[in-house]
């Protein structure tokens, strides 16, 4: 059945909308060749779209640059403001954006957590109204949609973070404290891991994929699986929670309340830590991700460093170290494979990202012996920012689902 006359504008306005986010600044007539529309439909729409708000003359095209065939029209960025936050264990990074997604401040602020739940969730709240009001005056009272990345699982059906052994109380309370302080407001929370995979799938290592499996490499351990193009959470929001997977080298098996017989044992921040000093590398800092990905790009530094001395790389100690990584996390890697067969694993996170070219090459020679599946294995494009700029796509869609609207 043909669409019915509202239905074909709400249509047409989505798409004229959609090409402007992605293209930017276009003439009514770049619009035309576009969209295949009618000059007068097109016409309609941006006087349709301009009335709305959501669209304004934003400069002029062309050799003579004037009339109304100059006229560029691009999306009203300032219609809204939109925040996003990845909240770690210790801290919170925060950065607020406008509708099209440019990002106008960032905060970055630790947390101190032994104060209790209340002063740390104060903490977090100011964060975001700081970099609110960085981002203009009436930012923070007009954020429309904020999403919160976090570690620890999302239920589906409620859209809470669920209650995980070992993470901070504050994580739970977050989402209701900002959205008492703005009432207006879409709060969303997502786990960290999944918003990664989003990101790398959008702006990053896995834009030509549909199906993946992106493993997470930063302080823990995780997964977010991608089939056919979308996210897959699990019936309780599980997914990918492959710090559990019981493995070999760990002496012990995890619990339902503690990961450190699991994977996480081999692949976690303290492991890689512990690794690198077993091989002989010096280790410094703390054994979180930022210090556990030092220790990864320090290694893939000194190989560079000794390209044509085969001999001696081979047993170097950073040549140690990474062959050993290399073959805890190709176990991972290869119990994901087994079962999803997803062709694609990318080695996400701080680790992932600071192993390079080096390690994902070493971690698919070794996928490649224990399993009959190709599987392509690829370094993390965005690192540790990842979750960051997944949280803020995925409030910018949020946002944009809404107001473009009909």
């Amino acid at each position: 059945m043909p669409a019915s006359p509202s239905t074909a504008r709400a249509i047409n306005d989505r798409l004229a909308l959609r090409l402007l986010q992605q293209e930017g600044p276009l003439t009514a007539g770049q619009l035309k060749q576009l969209t295949g529309l009618s000059r007068p439909t097109v016409s309609d729409l941006v006087e349709r779209l301009t009335a709305s708000g959501l669209i304004r003359v934003v400069g002029e095209s062309g050799e003579q640059r004037r009339g109304p065939n100059a006229r560029l029209y691009g999306i009203a960025a300032d219609r809204a403001h939109l925040a996003a936050l990845d909240v770690r264990t210790g801290g919170v990074l925060v950065l607020v954006s406008d509708l099209v997604g440019r990002v106008l401040a960032e905060v970055a602020v630790p947390i101190d957590a032994d104060g209790g739940t209340g002063p740390a969730v104060e903490q977090a709240v100011a964060a975001v109204e700081r970099a609110a009001r960085k981002a203009g005056p009436d930012a923070w009272g007009a954020l429309h949609t904020v999403g919160i990345g976090a570690p620890g699982l999302v239920d589906p059906a409620t859209g809470d973070l669920r209650d995980s052994s070992g993470l901070p109380a504050w994580h739970r309370s977050l989402v209701a404290a900002l959205q008492r302080r703005l009432p207006e407001a879409r709060v969303t929370v997502e786990n960290e891991t999944n918003l990664a995979a989003l990101a790398e799938q959008r702006e990053g290592a896995a834009r030509d994929r549909d199906t993946f499996v992106l493993l997470w490499l930063g302080h823990g351990v995780g997964a977010a699986v991608v089939l056919d193009g979308r996210l897959r959470r699990g019936a309780s929001g599980g997914t990918g929670e492959i710090g559990f997977l019981p493995v070999p080298g760990t002496g012990s098996l995890p619990s339902a309340t503690d990961c450190d017989g699991g994977f996480h044992a081999l692949a976690g921040a303290a492991a890689i830590g512990a690794l690198a000093r077993e091989s002989g590398l010096p280790v410094g800092g703390p054994p979180d991700g930022p210090g556990a990905a030092r220790v990864v790009a320090e290694a893939v530094a000194a190989l560079e460093g000794d390209q044509g001395q085969a001999e001696a790389e081979a047993d170097s100690p950073a040549a140690r170290f990474l062959g050993a990584l290399a073959d805890r996390l190709a176990i991972g890697a290869a119990a994901v494979t087994a079962i999803l067969d997803p062709g694609c694993v990318v080695l996400g996170g701080e680790v992932g990202q600071a192993g390079g070219a080096e390690l994902a090459a070493r971690v698919a020679a070794r996928l490649a012996r224990m399993s009959p599946l190709p599987t392509e294995v690829r370094p993390s494009v965005l690192g540790g920012a990842a979750v960051l700029r997944g949280a803020l796509l995925t409030a910018r869609d949020r946002a944009q689902d809404e107001l473009f609207a009909p």
